[in-house]
């Protein structure tokens, strides 16, 4: 069967290995069918994330059919159209002990560090495969596992109905952060540099937008809440100077929610951290969050249209990230498929 596999910087082949069977009584075999490309996927292929173990199949954003289930699954099907949740943790350490399994000492995250979901076929533990409705197509399921990533930002942020949310960047996951934010009854601001964006953006749901190369963020946002802030400010762009601007433009005993691994450094001073009482959180992954998503997907109340742009057979895997590095203000979310 067919898989991507990076071996290096730059260096990416489709392979040729043995199709999985199952060996154990709680495995699912999964036929994959659509697998979107995601930042991580990109940063791993230019050798920049230093989590990644090479050499590695990639891909984390997974949808497929069930295929075979072991003596022991129950609750799926074969026929069941899945997604996968690709994270594997302890369950002993602080974190998994105390409902944060996604920052596990001993993470493990598909197509990181385990071969991840770009191949014909997968076996999977049955609890990291969900089964969502025959009614979604495979270009709307293939979007759970990022919406997963927006409903923790909100979680993290503590976003109630009635807030103001700021969203920095909208690009893939701002634009999820934006729909779980509208789906909690917040009002969204949304900043990004490209006009194209930003359009779909206000199409989908935000409230107010924000040309980030034009316009003055704090100010704007200072000037549209009477002067208090957003109550919530999710960084998607995840730069220095947007953790800065973050900081400055949250409210008294608001949130800001930091989902970028960038090690440059931020200059922040302590004074409004301390004099807004404000609460700094970093958002990885996502922990539960999967039965919350799916449930909006399957009673198609998010309005996801629109979001893939692209989509290419697995033997053009090449193109697909080719366009995602050349043009990435025409793209929003790009699949291969198999």
């Amino acid at each position: 069967m067919k898989a991507v596999q990076v071996t290096g910087a730059h260096e990416l082949a489709i392979i040729e290995k043995e199709k999985p069977v199952i060996t154990e009584t709680n495995q699912v075999l999964v036929k994959v069918k659509m697998v979107g490309i995601c930042g991580s996927d990109i940063h791993i292929y230019h050798g920049t994330n230093p989590l990644a173990t090479l050499p590695r199949i990639i891909g984390h954003e997974v949808t497929g059919q069930v295929e075979e289930i072991g003596a022991n699954v129950t609750g799926l099907s074969v026929g069941d159209k899945v997604v996968i949740e690709p994270i594997e943790t302890c369950g002993e350490c602080y974190a998994c002990r105390t409902g944060r399994k996604n920052v596990c000492s001993k993470l493990e995250v598909y197509g990181v560090h385990l071969e991840g979901g770009m191949q014909e076929y997968l076996v999977m533990p049955d609890y990291l495969v969900h089964k969502v409705s025959q009614d979604l197509n495979w270009k709307e399921s293939v979007l759970v596992e990022p919406f997963t990533i927006g409903a923790q930002a909100t979680w993290r942020g503590n976003v109630k109905e009635g807030d103001t949310v700021l969203i920095m960047g909208a690009g893939p996951i701002g634009l999820c952060c934006l729909k779980m934010a509208k789906a909690k009854g917040a009002t969204c601001m949304i900043t990004d540099l490209s006009e194209d964006r930003l359009d779909f953006a206000k199409s989908w749901g935000a409230d107010i937008t924000i040309n980030a190369a034009k316009e003055d963020v704090r100010g704007k946002v200072l000037s549209l809440t009477e002067g208090e802030g957003a109550n919530i400010v999710i960084d998607a762009v995840c730069i220095p100077k947007t953790f800065e601007d973050a900081v400055e433009v949250v409210s008294p005993a608001g949130y800001v929610v930091v989902l970028g691994f960038d090690t440059v450094a931020s200059s922040i001073p302590q004074l409004p951290i301390t004099k807004k009482e404000v609460t700094i959180v970093g958002s990885r992954l996502q922990t539960d969050q999967f039965p919350e998503v799916i449930k909006l997907f399957n009673e198609k109340t998010l309005g996801i249209e629109e979001m893939v742009t692209h989509q290419f057979p697995v033997e053009n895997i090449k193109d697909a990230i080719s366009l995602i590095e050349k043009s990435p203000n025409e793209i929003r979310k790009v699949v291969v498929t198999f």
